[in-house]
């Protein structure tokens, strides 16, 4: 039982991980579709990132709820210009953990996400 527990805990993380790309990927094809700023904000209290074009949120995931993983961040906010060049994002990670498993979101100063 304890090697099944590893394994979904490390499924769970993969799955949040996923989620957190999704939406800064999708804020970049926004900013750039709309050619307007859409910025990522990043609750790790709540375990939330949300998606938004001014006061507008356009999606919000509660991964952890989802996903029951908790959440670290460096920063908290990042935006993509209409070019989608990535401002407030040097530096930025979001570390994603679930009991042992853990994996970490990293964003380059251009906005590009890796993990």
């Amino acid at each position: 039982m304890p090697t099944a527990g590893k394994l979904l805990d490390r499924i769970e993380v993969r799955g949040a991980v996923m989620d957190i790309e999704s939406m800064f990927s999708a804020a970049r094809h926004v900013a750039i579709g709309r050619s307007t700023q859409a910025s990522i904000d990043i609750d790790p209290s709540a375990g939330s990132i949300s998606l938004s074009v001014g006061s507008d949120t356009l999606r919000r995931r509660d991964v952890r709820t989802e996903h029951g993983v908790q959440l670290s961040a460096t920063r908290v906010h990042m935006s993509y210009s209409a070019t989608g060049i990535g401002y407030g994002a040097a530096n930025l990670s979001v570390v994603v953990r679930r009991n042992a498993a853990f994996d970490t979101v990293v964003v380059s100063r251009l906005g590009r996400v890796r993990h």
